[in-house]
Order: structure tokens, then sequence, then C-alpha cells
């Protein structure tokens, strides 16, 4: 069970918690299916049930580190001018919405960084990334294999969450010879800190991307500038890896849900408090 530090109106349980989710489809959220929440109709408020601290949980050996931890009202994101409009790195390797290519195979392609960007529309927008390491059915193969700015390092130490004084906000790196064998796919999330009680959304976001890297020469493998900022969700499956035949490959999902960072734990298998 992990611990999320982060505010939403009003207190939730699990006895409240299925209420608050009322904009379900009847079946389970796939990178195929997971577009039919994004329509124009407003969705209703979702949230996890949450606690007010974050803790280190069973088998993670490093505690975060203080700047990581989130404190009411601090993002990694928005200190020093993080909310001033940034330009967009020059892309050089673009995909669109719903392509899948190889980034290299499992033999030559030892690391990557998965590198983040974003401009808001309005002020209050305080945008978070995270990624959840899963197995063949979808979910998560525990608790703290999930990163986020609680809990920045897989068990396994092959995933971290980076401070960066690059032109991206965040970076996620990952070592993919020291990944965990039951770890078959990882998918990058951004979502609104707050947005539920704040009432934001991702139409009050632009120039979103993320850009796949090889440290060894940063040389960009690909990358994938969103296209759609829905006013219904608050956050964001913007891409994923995955081995496949030998090969590491990314898909551009650019694909929403009116659900929090809680909602997304619950989505992939994260239990939390």
């Amino acid at each position: 069970m992990i611990q999320i530090p982060m505010h939403s109106r009003g207190a939730f349980d699990c006895g409240t918690l299925p209420a608050v989710n009322t904009q379900r489809p009847s079946s389970t959220y796939s990178a195929d299916n997971i577009l039919s929440v994004n329509t124009p109709k407003r969705s209703g408020s979702s949230a996890g049930a949450v606690c007010p601290q974050s803790a280190r949980q069973p088998g993670f050996s490093q505690a975060p580190p203080p700047q990581t931890i989130r404190q009411p009202g601090f993002s990694p994101s928005a200190s020093a001018g993080g909310k001033r409009a940034r330009a967009v790195p020059a892309l050089q390797k673009t995909v669109q919405k719903g392509q899948k290519v190889s980034i290299g195979g499992s033999g030559d392609l030892s690391r990557i960084h998965a590198c983040f960007g974003w401009n808001v529309t309005d002020h209050r927008c305080d945008v978070d990334v995270s990624a959840f390491l899963l197995d063949g059915a979808g979910k998560v193969i525990g608790d703290s294999w999930f990163i986020f700015y609680g809990q920045p390092e897989s068990p396994d130490k092959s995933t971290r969450l980076m401070s960066t004084a690059s032109d991206d906000r965040e970076i996620i790196a990952v070592n993919l010879s020291r990944l965990s064998p039951a770890v078959r796919k990882i998918v990058f999330v951004m979502t609104i800190h707050e947005a539920l009680a704040m009432r934001l959304h991702f139409g009050m976001l632009k120039d979103a991307y993320i850009r796949i890297l090889n440290p060894a020469d940063n040389r960009e493998l690909v990358s994938f500038r969103l296209t759609d900022y829905y006013t219904n969700i608050i956050s964001m499956m913007i891409g994923e890896i995955y081995q496949h035949n030998g090969m590491w490959k990314f898909s551009a999902i650019g694909n929403g849900i009116a659900r929090d960072l809680a909602g997304l734990c619950a989505f992939y298998g994260v239990e939390v408090c």
C-alpha cells in the first residue's frame, strides 16, 4: 500500500470512493478503448483515498530525497520560475498519436531518458510526471513499482525521477539493462496536481510533449507532441515503452482520463490508503 501526498476536496474513503467515480466505461481501460472517456461531456470528479504524507514502502530501501517530497504548494516544476513559458525543443523524430515505432534492440539500447515538457494557460496548473512499471496483465508488479515525486526510484534501481536543468521540465531515467524481467512495459503519465479541488483540466495546458533520448550521446530516438487537450480530463497517458520480439518500442498514446494520481494508481493496481 502506498501513500500519496496530495490534497482533495473533502474526505474520501473506501465507502465514498465509488460514488465519485461515476464516469466509467463498462469494460477495462486499454490503449485501444481509453479514448472513449474523452468525450465533450464533463465528467464527474474522481479521486482515490489518500493520506497527507508519503511513506517508504516495503522493499523500497532508499528514502526519497527531501526535495522530491511534495509539500503543500510545492512543485519541482513550479519552483525557480517553472511556470514561465518555455520553448519546445527541436523535436527531430516525431510520431503521430497511436503510432508505434522501434527505438532500439534489447542488446544495443541499455539506457533511455524520457523527457517531458509543457506550458500552461492557467498559472494554477501544476503538472507532475510519473511512470507505472507494468506486468503482462497491465498492472504494476507491486505498489513500489510506481515512480512519482514521493517515490522517485523503482525497487530494482532501474527507473528514477531526475531533477533537470535542461530544456525539459522533467526527466525519468530508465536503465533497461537493470529492469526487472517481470516488467513488460512502462507507461509515462502526466497529471495536474490538485486538479479536482481546483477544477483544473488539460484544456489549460499546451505544448506538452515527451521525447525519448539515448543518454549515451543525447540523441533523440523518438518524440511525440500532444495534440488533444481535453477539458474533461486531468491525467494523460502520454506514451509507453515496451519490448517486442527483441526490440524496444515506443507507443504514442496521448489519451487521458478523469482521474487524479490516486485514481490512476487504482487503475494500474497500486493500492492507496
